[in-house]
């Protein structure tokens, strides 16, 4: 037994000089990473006792510690409300729509430029789509505002042109989700490449010369090499855009949304902005956001599940 003992002793020694030295040799590696540990202290930890006002009637007087606990009336409330309802209706139409279009366009924008052989114009046109990306929601609101206005927006001029009839995009709510998925196209397709073409960029080449000597067209190399090896970074993106699906922005919703188009355009983040900040009623805002974000890890953890099961690839 002494023997026995004596073994992990050594063995626990051992590992831990490896560990310390391991430390020691990468001391700088670590040190760069301490401002960003010290964010998510700060700002994503620190504030998680602040969930604690969705099980609270939380007092300014009293403060978040010492409100009192008000036995779920937050939840009571927000599943007896009917208004709850129709923003988790909007919020996941809306989503669910913006996953199905947009995710599949930065992979065909990705495997477009990979087969763009003059790398001027590759690099021209990756510029091009990560423009917008760098631009904030403020000012593409107001180009896409000046493009789609009912009166002198190019997209009606040409409509009237054309067809003789003008719509009005912006205060109708039946074209409202195709304004918003159109507008994040627009600014996030070209960078969403980044990703997918760093993959394509790890391919061995000696694939592709093997398959030209077994004859292989091209449409036979991208369906037979270049998307298999793509099915890993897919798989990963797919689970983390699903975790987020409940997230549809503030910004560009907040920025579109009028009276005439909020029957659909109220979802989670206007709703919470609306009921929380505006309206001050904090501890029922915190129990939706709770609500949101505990959907949102139920259907990461899901995705990340099956994609396992289907294909043996998963995020964790």
């Amino acid at each position: 037994m002494k023997g026995l003992t004596s073994k992990i002793n050594k063995d626990f020694s051992r590992r831990s000089g490896s560990l310390k030295s391991y430390i020691f040799r990468n001391r700088y590696q670590y040190l760069m990473c301490i401002p960003g540990l010290i964010y998510l202290l700060i700002f994503k930890y620190i504030p998680l006792y602040g969930i604690t006002l969705a099980f609270k009637d939380f007092s300014f007087k009293l403060g978040i510690l010492k409100s009192p606990l008000n036995n779920f009336a937050n939840f009571r409330q927000l599943f007896g409300s009917e208004k709850f309802y129709a923003v988790l209706q909007n919020s996941l139409l809306l989503s669910v729509a913006r996953l199905v279009i947009t995710f599949p366009i930065p992979i065909i924008l990705a495997l477009l430029l990979n087969e763009i052989r003059a790398e001027k114009f590759k690099r021209m046109f990756q510029t091009l789509m990560y423009l917008p990306h760098f631009i904030s929601w403020v000012v593409l609101g107001g180009i896409l505002t000046n493009f789609l206005s009912v009166n002198d927006g190019l997209i009606n001029i040409l409509m009237d042109s054309l067809i003789g009839q003008k719509i009005n995009f912006l205060g109708s709510a039946e074209w409202f989700r195709t304004v918003i998925i159109a507008g994040n196209i627009w600014k996030e397709a070209g960078w969403g490449t980044i990703i997918y073409l760093a993959a394509l960029s790890s391919i061995n080449p000696e694939y592709y010369e093997a398959a030209i000597m077994d004859g292989a067209n091209r449409y036979q190399q991208l369906l037979y090499i270049t998307l298999p090896s793509l099915a890993s970074t897919i798989v990963v993106t797919l689970i983390l855009a699903v975790g987020g699906l409940m997230n549809n922005g503030f910004e560009q919703i907040y920025l579109f949304q009028n009276g005439l188009n909020i029957s659909v355009s109220e979802v989670f983040e206007t709703y919470t902005y609306r009921i929380g900040i505006v309206g001050g009623r904090y501890s029922y805002s915190t129990a939706v956001g709770l609500f949101k974000s505990l959907v949102a890890a139920i259907m990461l953890f899901s995705t990340n599940r099956i994609a396992n099961r289907l294909r043996g690839e998963a995020l964790f």
